[in-house]
């Protein structure tokens, strides 16, 4: 299995002072983290995208190209392009402008994204936000692999030869569909030949397996190589500590508090995947998909969690509400840990050199048996 950490850049209040991180700091200590997982032998780092909320993460390819030049190994990825609320041109440009800084060390999660409020901040209109994301994806792969690209859309002024500048480090990079509540992105996914990745935060596990399983099914139906069907999960966050009960009690007052939090947004009851199914931290770590506890449950808790998804890439975050030395602590443990443990017993050839689709400047390291001299 491959390891991601992801951060979205949310910034709230601490639930507990009140107190918030200036956001020149939070910034800082985004790239400073995605440093420290480069150091810790992690595969990849993953920057979010909102447009509305305290979040700070608005301008991700401002992050990614930060971070690109404080590393030199890691992949650069992005979880989600929220590609329906965005000009495709746009994108293509961003996008292969880190792909150049990073030097081929760069592949993408696009998605609709999770956030309702970005559609009229943007002046969009949210009915269509699927009408929007199929248009826009099939666009950005056109301007990612052709130069002179002329085309004609229903959401976008007409292109005629059009060339977007930089191009790619090393032809297109890899995109991936993120998926968290309907089938339209893993149908979408499936149609292209593309990888998924399951949100896997917010819901009970079954809600998102159905779709995982509706993937494959639609990934077999047309025709593809099921060698290149991988399939990524997020996690309901990440906290360690000595034992499973000192876990949950250390993380239970953020964790209360992201709810409370969650709550006063009042979203729609029938808004699926919004707020999390688990309103407890109990129930979280017993029924849900947050990873708080001792290394060793965490390691149990994502192997059970893979012999139902059969995913390649888990991806985790950890809570910025947390001191940066135990945000540091808790990266640093599940590195020496977790990862290796969970690695002995799956594997897969994601990013090795036997995946031909691999952004051109990153191949995983092959870690050595845990137990090994």
């Amino acid at each position: 299995m491959r390891f991601q950490l992801l951060d979205i850049v949310f910034n709230p209040p601490h639930p507990v002072t009140g107190e918030a991180v200036p956001p020149a700091d939070r910034l800082a200590r985004v790239v400073e983290t995605a440093v420290l997982a480069e150091e810790v032998g992690l595969d990849s780092f993953a920057v979010g995208e909102r447009h509305a909320g305290d979040v700070l993460s608005s301008a991700p390819t401002v992050i990614l190209g930060a971070i690109a030049a404080r590393t030199s190994r890691i992949l650069l990825s992005t979880g989600v392009t929220v590609l329906s609320l965005l000009d495709p041109v746009r994108v293509a440009e961003d996008l292969a402008t880190v792909d150049q800084l990073s030097r081929g060390r760069l592949e993408i999660v696009i998605g609709k994204g999770n956030e309702t409020l970005q559609y009229p901040l943007l002046g969009l209109d949210i009915t269509k936000q699927y009408e929007y994301l199929e248009e826009n994806y099939e666009l950005l792969r056109l301007l990612l692999s052709h130069e002179e690209v002329s085309w004609s859309g229903r959401h976008r002024p007409d292109l005629e030869r059009a060339t977007t500048l930089p191009r790619p480090f090393a032809g297109p990079f890899r995109i991936w569909h993120g998926s968290a509540t309907s089938q339209f992105a893993v149908d979408l996914a499936a149609r292209w030949g593309d990888p998924v990745v399951s949100a896997n935060a917010l819901q009970p596990r079954e809600n998102y397996g159905v779709l995982i399983d509706r993937y494959r099914e639609q990934y077999a139906a047309h025709g593809h190589d099921p060698a290149h069907a991988y399939v990524g999960s997020g996690s309901g966050g990440l906290f360690l500590a000595d034992t499973t009960e000192q876990a949950i009690e250390q993380f239970r007052p953020i964790y209360e508090g992201m709810v409370a939090r969650a709550d006063l947004r009042r979203h729609e009851p029938g808004a699926v995947g919004k707020v999390t199914s688990f309103r407890t931290i109990e129930e979280a770590v017993e029924r849900g998909p947050a990873l708080v506890g001792s290394p060793e449950r965490v390691v149990e808790k994502i192997l059970d969690y893979h012999a139902s998804f059969g995913h390649d890439l888990q991806s985790v975050s950890i809570n910025h509400l947390l001191e940066p030395h135990h945000q540091e602590d808790v990266l640093r443990r599940f590195a020496e840990e977790v990862v290796p443990v969970v690695q002995a017993e799956v594997s897969t050839d994601l990013w090795t050199e036997r995946d031909d689709r691999r952004a051109a400047g990153f191949t995983a390291v092959t870690r050595a048996p845990v137990g090994a001299a």
